[in-house]
Parts: C-alpha cells; structure tokens; sequence
C-alpha cells in the first residue's frame, strides 16, 4: 500500500521543524502498532535508544549487529560528520533486535533494513521519512514527524524523564556545543513557564 507523503507535514513555504514525540503512551502505543513489523520495530526502537541519524543505522548490516546482547556497543561512523560513535544494546533494543532475527533468519551479509525493492539495498531516508509520519498519523498524533523525530525523542526522553543534562546530550550527538542541542531538542514555552513556578 503506498503511503501518503502530504500528512504531517507544513504547509509550502513555512519553515520545517520536526518533532519527537513527548508521550511514553505514544511511544508505547507506536510499539504495539509495529509488533507484526519486526523490522520496522527494530529501526523504531534503535532510533529512540541511540539517538543515531537514521542513515546511519540504515547501514547497519546482519552481520553487525546479530550477536549483540544487552549492554553490547558497536562502533559506527557518523556518515555526515566523519566523527565516531557507537550504536549500544540496551535490553527493550535487544528484545526487538531478538524478535528481528527469529523472525527473518537473514543473511549476515544483508542490510538490516533492507528494502523489499532491492533485496541489497536498504530502505531510503526519504522512505523512512513516510514510515515514521505513518506511524505518527496513525496514533493520532498531530505535528510535523519525520526521520529526526527518531533522534529528538532519544533526547527529549533523556531529558525530561531520566534528567540527562545537554552537556551530556551534546557528546552523545556529537554537537558543537550544548546550545546546539538545546535549539535541536528546543524548549517549549510550558517548560520555561513550569520552572519559573520553582519558589526561591
């Protein structure tokens, strides 16, 4: 079934800016919808827990990642930065990576998420880009979603729900500064209004 590419998306000419989603229940609700997909699972949940570009972990090949267990890192290279990094193995990415591998047998040498097109490519940015809007739309959440929602909802969770600083934020994404993190993961006006009730 082809996927519409006009929902969740800005209207021509106004500025662009994706969201992560805020909500553990969507993020939940998103992983019930997916349980059938086990590979579209896999990319949700190592996108939420990395925090990586999608197009690094479109990389990924079988062979990479099959005999990862929890707590296991593999190092990657930013394909647009050139800087290294890691993809970590935590235990809800291990359960997905589990149900992935028991449900497709592949090939070590295929690409983990590969295209049903082109069994030795994987699937585009553009194409993952539709997947994630489709599963946004069809948990009924309103806003702009794409391929960076992955990486902004990584860090807003970090943030709001663990109290992970941007500092350290910053490293993992491999930003400049934290100020570059701050205007990546942006801060909405509830938030500077909720703190500003902190009596002193």
């Amino acid at each position: 079934m082809a996927i519409p590419t006009n929902f969740n998306h800005p209207k021509k000419g106004s500025s662009i800016k994706v969201e992560p989603i805020r909500k553990l229940q969507d993020i939940k609700s998103i992983k019930k919808l997916l349980q059938d997909q086990p590979r579209n699972l896999l990319l949700f949940t190592l996108g939420i827990n990395n925090g990586l570009r999608i197009g690094d972990l479109l990389q990924l090949k079988v062979r990479d990642i099959q005999y990862l267990k929890s707590g296991d890192a593999l190092q990657v290279k930013e394909k647009k930065t050139g800087k290294e990094n890691f993809l970590l193995i935590n235990k809800t990415s291990g359960k997905a990576l589990k149900l992935y591998l028991d449900s497709y047998r592949p090939d070590s040498e295929s690409f983990v998420f590969r295209s049903q097109k082109n069994k030795y490519q994987p699937i585009t940015v553009s194409y993952s880009n539709q997947l994630i809007k489709s599963w946004c739309r069809q948990i009924n959440l309103t806003g702009n979603y794409g391929t960076h929602t992955l990486r902004k909802t990584f860090g807003y969770i970090q943030r709001v729900y663990y109290g992970v600083g941007y500092e350290i934020l910053c490293k993992r994404y491999n930003h400049s500064s934290p100020a570059v993190t701050m205007r990546y993961l942006g801060i909405e006006d509830k938030e500077i209004s909720g703190f500003l009730m902190n009596e002193i």
